[in-house]
């Protein structure tokens, strides 16, 4: 995947839980992150093509926020899509940067395909994964269609999920990344966007997936940092706005360092800092990124203008309605509480 974000996985041990232990809460949804994990998994094994409507409109990403969504929902939870906004110019080069990521990686899906072999084309397809402007505005109506709320940030999608949670707006972002512990998420749950089971990569086997539980203050706790420190150990690691990170610096090296250095200025004096984007940039927008107030609604469903809008997609009329009805039932058990009832 492109949008990985900071990698600290390796200083983290998320708690496994079941679907069922996030009843009645709200998790505010990396929607760019979601929608690029049903691209990624979502096409033909043998090609790498994702899956398109008899119109040629791509419709891996609305596949898997229709059925992986609708399980959410049946399981109490109650999902808000958030949407990333305008991005902050220093991430520009890191956006170009993917674009020509996404080329090379299409570039090689091409010979794969030419020659048949299967785990390249998997691989590649995955890579070379791109999303644009209609395919956002389909999901965002199939979303509210569906009544599902959908919050557009003002910037990055992440720190408008982390401000949610800190305001007691939602329990929860709901994303792979883990940049929404940097901007101070209290809690993040990974793999709700992925269902069952994963290939392991290079074997006939899978692994069997459930969504993990990260807190924040735990992760500080047992790291033996501070909100602050955690921020400079993602920079030096690599995030979306400096990738690489510092050349040979991993997570261990980078918590060591920021444990002997404990301030941006002693930090900076340990270690050569030579990217175009200043590393008080990167620190200050993680601390006081752009995020607004949001006020969650019950939002009603639009049953018919669901179902044609599934149907010009090519969908299932069968699955269409089956997957309705336990939406329905779903809805219907929801409206019987009110709003506040939600736990945040």
């Amino acid at each position: 995947m492109l949008f990985v974000g900071v990698n600290i996985s390796g200083l983290v041990e998320p708690q496994e839980i079941e679907l069922e232990n996030l009843r009645g809460k709200i998790i505010a949804m990396d929607s760019f992150n979601i929608i690029y994990q049903f691209l990624s998994s979502v096409h033909d094994r043998f090609t790498g093509e994702p899956l398109r409507d008899s119109k040629g409109r791509v419709t891996s990403h609305l596949s898997g926020l229709f059925y992986r969504t609708t399980r959410l929902m049946e399981n109490g939870i109650k999902p808000v899509f958030v949407f990333d906004g305008k991005h902050p110019e220093f991430k520009k080069k890191t956006q170009e940067s993917r674009i020509k990521m996404r080329q090379d990686a299409a570039d090689k899906l091409k010979i794969a395909q030419e020659e048949g072999d299967v785990e390249k084309i998997r691989l590649y397809a995955q890579a070379a994964v791109k999303l644009d402007k209609d395919m956002i505005d389909e999901a965002k109506k199939l979303l509210e269609f569906m009544g599902i709320q959908v919050v557009q940030a003002p910037s990055e999608g992440e720190a408008q999920a982390a401000h949610m949670i800190n305001k007691g707006t939602a329990w929860a972002s709901g994303s792979q990344d883990w940049d929404s512990l940097l901007f101070g998420a209290d809690r993040l749950v990974k793999n709700l966007s992925i269902g069952g089971k994963r290939k392991i990569p290079g074997k006939i086997a899978f692994t069997y997936i459930k969504p993990e539980l990260i807190e924040l203050q735990k992760v500080l706790d047992s790291a033996g940092i501070s909100q602050d420190q955690l921020i400079m150990l993602g920079i030096l690691v690599g995030t979306d706005f400096n990738p690489k990170g510092i050349k040979g610096i991993g997570p261990k090296t980078a918590l060591k360092l920021v444990k002997e250095n404990p301030t941006k200025e002693s930090l900076l004096n340990a270690i050569e800092w030579d990217f175009e984007v200043g590393f008080d940039d990167i620190f200050d927008f993680f601390k006081n990124p752009d995020a607004e107030d949001v006020r969650i609604e019950n939002i009603e469903p639009e049953w018919d203008a669901l179902t044609e809008f599934l149907l010009d997609h090519d969908f299932s009329a069968e699955r269409i309605e089956a997957t309705k009805k336990r939406l329905v039932e779903t809805k219907s058990a929801a409206s019987q509480k009110s709003l506040s009832g939600w736990f945040k």
